[in-house]
């Protein structure tokens, strides 16, 4: 995928509006360049059913997307950059988010839409907020997407943390506030590429990684 302009497509997984999660990825996206786009969508407003498994049924292929299925596929193939914000529920990523990743199975099986091959290169982020008092809790949430990432040949760009318990927690975080600043950087100036997951969704060096990023 071209690196710039860049298109960003946010995808907030929160049960509620305004809350940790998305207020550490809006301030990521402050730190965006100008020419970036930018285009938010809120998978719990959307009205996305349930995902139905067809793999099984009839010949296994999977009917064109049609409302807000079709919106946000359309959404996904248009980003060059995706960035999934979504608080950590029970150690991973919420219902909202598993529902859309559950999508993507479908959509590998739509004749004639290539997901696959047309997802490979472009770039996925994370954002959460969590509770706890250790980073290493989200290691689960950033896991469903390394290996998400690693499947469709996407790059992985890591998950920036922030703690949030209680509605604004996450705005006196001044760790992950100082590591949104740089999260978005595009791959020219970002590290991050060094910490990427490899092609088997290997984790990254811990070594190597940003203060308040897990990859």
């Amino acid at each position: 995928m071209p690196d710039a302009p860049r298109s960003f497509l946010f995808l907030l997984g929160s049960s509620r509006t305004g809350g940790n999660t998305e207020s550490l990825a809006r301030a990521a996206a402050d730190h965006l360049e100008p020419e970036a786009t930018q285009r938010w969508i809120h998978l719990g407003e959307l009205g996305l059913p349930p995902f139905h498994d067809r793999r099984h049924a009839g010949d296994g292929t999977t009917p064109e997307a049609e409302g807000a299925e079709r919106l946000v596929q359309d959404a996904t193939l248009a980003a060059t950059d995706l960035v999934i914000a979504s608080p950590l529920y029970w150690y991973s990523v919420s219902a909202s988010v598993k529902n859309y990743l559950d999508y993507w199975s479908g959509w590998l099986r739509v004749p004639g839409l290539d997901f696959k091959a047309r997802m490979a290169g472009r770039r996925l982020w994370g954002v959460t907020a969590h509770g706890d008092g250790t980073p290493g809790v989200a290691e689960p949430l950033a896991g469903t997407l390394r290996l998400s990432a690693a499947y469709l040949k996407m790059d992985w760009r890591g998950v920036l943390l922030g703690y949030g318990s209680r509605p604004g927690d996450v705005d006196r975080d001044d760790r992950a506030l100082a590591a949104a600043k740089t999260f978005l950087d595009s791959p020219s100036t970002s590290s991050a590429s060094t910490n990427s997951a490899s092609a088997n969704g290997t984790p990254a060096d811990p070594n190597t990684q940003t203060p308040g990023v897990l990859y």
